[in-house]
């Protein structure tokens, strides 16, 4: 969608109305910015929809970037530069060139529908509100075309709203700790709600200094646990091995009460998404001895095997 210099592309769920009409989903970012500068103008904003696009493109339009930058763009660096637009026909807005399906359509400046109940990220009901429509005026397809779709909190789904952040808190918690070796928007969490984050330590307090970056790089982010470099942020049980065996509640355990988060956590409020966030440092603590945190291990297979052989030779065994 186009309004005046403004280009935005983004991902949204969209509830089949009737035959032309769509209710759109709209949280307070870039497109509904546009939406309500369309509205203080009193105008229609055109909007093309887009199914069946390169995974190039809905990586972009899922990536966080400043109000103003195109997401086109973006993609098209990813595709070295062979990323082909085509203007609607009946609308002010590009789509993809190569996409299976194109809807044209004008994203209502009054009209407002009760959306919902459909699922969301976590798995759960989202709550019903209203929500825009966008009147369809046209539809340009390829002649042998395949309707592509996200399933509501499956892989997918996961993966596009969580790999942009797990970048974002990637560089914020880079800049106040030595080194970050993995960060994990974990499934169990929606893979928005929960992150894991492994680094490598100088002082105690860096661990605290990387869960609050965290939090403010991910304003979603609800439940934060940071661990050594040596816990696999994408083993739940190795996560929660470094829990049970490095963190005491009394010392290390951070809690942000009246926060804004997300809406899509059920236990939040629904309206303003308001919630109380956690972070936990699950981190060795460096004073004590190191030994005490450390899993016993097994000695090295290869001097097991050179053992085991020679105990074989030694009783005439081959």
């Amino acid at each position: 969608m186009l309004i005046g210099k403004i280009e935005n592309v983004s991902i949204h769920r969209l509830q089949i109305l009737d035959e032309k009409r769509l209710a759109i989903r709209l949280v307070p970012r870039h497109l509904y910015r546009l939406w309500q500068l369309a509205r203080e103008e009193g105008v229609d904003l055109d909007v093309a929809i887009s199914i069946g696009v390169h995974p190039a493109v809905m990586l972009a339009a899922s990536s966080t970037l400043p109000f103003g930058v195109c997401e086109f763009d973006v993609a098209n660096v990813l595709l070295d530069g062979r990323l082909r637009l085509v203007k609607g026909k009946y609308v002010d807005a590009y789509a993809p060139a190569d996409a299976e399906i194109v809807l044209e359509g004008k994203l209502s400046a009054t009209k407002e529908v009760l959306e919902g109940p459909l699922v969301d990220i976590t798995g759960t009901y989202d709550v019903q509100r209203m929500q825009p429509v966008i009147e369809v005026v046209n539809v340009m397809r390829r002649g042998d075309y395949i309707y592509q779709a996200l399933l509501p909190s499956g892989a997918e789904h996961r993966l596009l709203m969580g790999l942009p952040r797990e970048a974002l808190i990637y560089e914020a918690v880079s800049r106040v700790v030595p080194k970050v070796h993995a960060v994990n928007l974990s499934v169990g969490g929606g893979g928005w709600l929960h992150a894991i984050i492994a680094i490598e330590k100088q002082m105690d307090g860096d661990a605290k200094n990387a869960l609050l970056a965290a939090l403010a790089a991910h304003p979603s982010l609800k439940h934060a646990v940071v661990v050594d470099s040596d816990i696999d942020v994408f083993n739940i049980s190795d996560v929660e091995w470094a829990i049970a065996t490095r963190f005491q509640a009394d010392e290390d355990l951070i809690l942000v009460k009246n926060a804004r988060g997300s809406t899509l956590d059920s236990s939040a409020d629904q309206e303003t998404g308001m919630t109380t966030k956690m972070g936990i440092d699950a981190t060795r603590p460096l004073t004590k001895p190191r030994e005490k945190f450390e899993r016993a291990r097994i000695p090295a297979s290869r001097r097991v095997e050179e053992i085991v052989k020679k105990l074989l030779v030694e009783n005439n065994f081959r």
